[in-house]
């Protein structure tokens, strides 16, 4: 049994067949025709775009056209370019006045150079490709603007704390960007979340203008309801704007404070610089006095002196400054502040006082002059009086050595050692740098006071006649001692370096035995007395001694040279040894007396002094042959 509808099925056979011949006929008509166009394109305000518009698959005869579909939905074309084998000739329509124009590259893509915000619009690429039909795609463009640097106009009155509703705050302007541009406000660095409806508390109005030049500028308007803790704040507003690519941007304000009025709450009065930690000031210091109040704008002061519960106006000024110059100790009492602010709630203090307290010390006073004489070994008591506020401290010092505290200085058994600058200073504990000093000179009179360099003794224990030394003689009094010797040649007296009121004298002589009989004395004197001291040598020997050993190394030296001399005058008589007698036998040369029998030395000796005279002429003749 056949299907119900087999003779359709037949019937339409043959037309398949038909359609399968045509296209295998026409191999492009096989290929429907698809274009590559990107939906949506963003570019950066001034920069050049190309919009591509590609056709798929192969095609040898296509028409590529570009139109723009402007805000009425009218799409008028731009260009065309049509496929003629493997080229494409372009054509341009309608550049609606662009400049630059719009061009068509040799591939068919749209160029805008120097994009502006016009451009920004729908474009629709067609191409018609024959038997492959025809195809359609839009392409969106977006232009971006950076908007210019954010600008603010704060309000520059006078903003009242005490007002109930909110008030303006600023203006700000973001202008020349696109899209429009969002703009937000911040308190010391915090976005304000405040609503766009009109609020008690604050909100913030905007509005957006078209440029000629297609750009949007946004305007933002601040009010807020202000408190007493705003008069710090720092305020400023932010514009955030889009970038291609989803990126997004950020331009700041400068910042701005406002000016703000409040009432006074609480008021300071004080003793400005100089002044002590404990509140004590210098005669004759310039002082300040320094009064301010925590309300805005600057309110009035009225700064007095309270006598007798009275007050002395002293001065009325903005700036809540009283000046005292040069001030003295009459000064000293109850200075006033009062600050004149009618917007003050009732239960704030407005008025505040002080106590001035002017330190002094008065030039110190000694019981006793510039110069006090006292004898040796006495005792004396002195006094130091002064006058100041507060109570001053009174030390004694001498040569910078403390002596004691308070204003009595007692000397007893004086010394020469007593002698000296005794300084009292009076000081004030609570003012450190206000202090004072008075001295005098203690002279202490008395007969002198000898010292003297001892004889050092010798090395073998005893001095020797015509031996050096020098003697020293140090004294110390008042009036100044005059030194002396026994003998002439002493230097004349000289303060020791280092040694207050010693004086020396030095004496150089050679050692005699009378010095070692008499010695030889130092004294000191003034008109209260004298003292004297005699420097002992103890045994003095003899030079003659010593005379007597020079004179035998001297004859002993003389006789070795006589010796010396005789030995050498014999070798070179003979070159034999000396006092060696030689006779010849037989008689006696003719003419030569001979010696007596009777034993007579004479002729020998007379024949020894004529050969020592005459034998060298007779060396080989007889006789003696050596003489000595």
């Amino acid at each position: 049994m056949e299907p119900p509808d087999a003779p359709a099925q037949a019937r339409g056979a043959p037309r398949l067949l038909l359609l399968a011949v045509l296209l295998a006929a026409h191999p492009d008509a096989q290929a429907e025709v698809r274009l590559s166009v990107p939906p949506l394109v963003e570019v950066m305000r001034g920069k050049s775009v190309i919009l591509d518009c590609t056709p798929t698959g192969t095609h040898d005869h296509y028409m590529l056209e570009w139109f723009l579909t402007d805000r009425s939905g009218a799409r008028p074309r731009l260009a065309s370019a049509e496929m003629q084998g493997s080229e494409l000739q372009v054509t341009m329509h309608d550049t609606r006045g662009r400049s630059p124009p719009y061009q068509l590259d040799s591939q068919g893509r749209l160029v805008l150079a120097e994009a502006q915000v016009g451009d920004e619009r729908d474009y629709v690429c067609v191409v018609r490709a024959g038997a492959a039909g025809t195809a359609e795609a839009t392409a969106r463009l977006n232009v971006f603007a950076k908007p210019e640097a954010t600008e603010v106009s704060p309000n520059k009155g006078t903003l009242s704390v005490m007002e109930d509703s909110a008030q303006e705050i600023a203006t700000c302007n973001s202008r020349n960007g696109n899209p429009a541009p969002k703009i937000t406000w911040y308190r010391n660095g915090q976005r304000l979340e405040v609503p766009v409806e009109m609020n008690p508390e604050g909100y913030m109005t905007s509005r957006t203008v078209r440029e000629a030049s297609g750009l949007l500028s946004l305007t933002s308007t601040l009010y807020l309801r202000l408190r007493k803790d705003d008069r710090d704040a720092s305020f400023h507003c932010a514009a955030h704007y889009s970038l291609p690519e989803g990126r997004h941007g950020r331009l700041d304000s400068p910042t701005f404070h406002l000016t703000l009025h409040y009432p006074t709450e609480h008021v300071q009065f004080w003793v400005g610089s100089p002044s002590t930690p404990a509140g004590w000031v210098r005669e004759g210091d310039t002082v300040q006095l320094l009064c301010r109040g925590d309300g805005s704008p600057s309110p009035e002061y009225t700064l007095f002196r309270l006598q007798d519960e009275q007050e002395e106006l002293l001065n009325v000024n903005l700036e809540g400054n009283l000046t005292l110059e040069g001030v003295t100790r009459g000064q000293s009492g109850t200075y006033g502040c009062r600050v004149e602010d009618y917007d003050a709630a009732d239960d704030v203090q407005l008025s505040k006082t002080l106590e001035l307290r002017v330190a002094y010390l008065d030039p110190l006073e000694l019981s006793e002059g510039k110069v006090l004489s006292l004898p040796l070994n006495s005792s004396a008591v002195v006094n130091c009086s002064v006058h100041g506020l507060p109570t001053p401290a009174l030390r004694w010092t001498k040569d910078s050595t403390p002596l004691g505290d308070g204003p009595m200085l007692s000397l007893s058994s004086i010394t020469f050692d007593s002698n000296g600058t005794y300084v009292c200073e009076a000081s004030l504990p609570t003012v450190p740098v206000l202090s004072r000093t008075q001295n005098f000179t203690l002279l202490v009179q008395g007969s002198p006071e000898l010292k003297t360099a001892e004889i050092e003794p010798k090395a073998d224990g005893s001095w020797r006649e015509g031996d050096e030394v020098t003697l020293i003689c140090s004294a110390r009094g008042h009036p100044d001692p005059k030194l002396s010797w026994s003998q002439l040649g002493g230097s004349p007296a000289e303060p020791i370096p280092g040694r207050q009121g010693w004086v020396s004298s030095s004496l150089t002589l050679k050692v005699t035995s009378a010095l070692s009989r008499d010695g030889i004395s130092c004294e000191a004197s003034n008109p209260h007395g004298n003292k004297r001291h005699v420097f002992h040598f103890g045994a003095v020997s003899p030079q003659t001694s010593q005379a007597g050993v020079a004179v035998m190394a001297v004859a002993v030296s003389v006789g070795l040279l006589l010796l010396v001399v005789a030995v050498f005058y014999c070798v070179r008589r003979k070159g034999g040894p000396c006092c060696r007698q030689r006779r010849e036998k037989g008689a006696p040369p003719p003419g030569e007396p001979g010696l007596s029998h009777s034993g007579s030395e004479q002729p020998e000796q007379t024949g020894l002094l004529m050969g020592g005279a005459s034998g060298g002429a007779r060396g080989g003749s007889g006789g003696f042959g050596d003489e000595c």
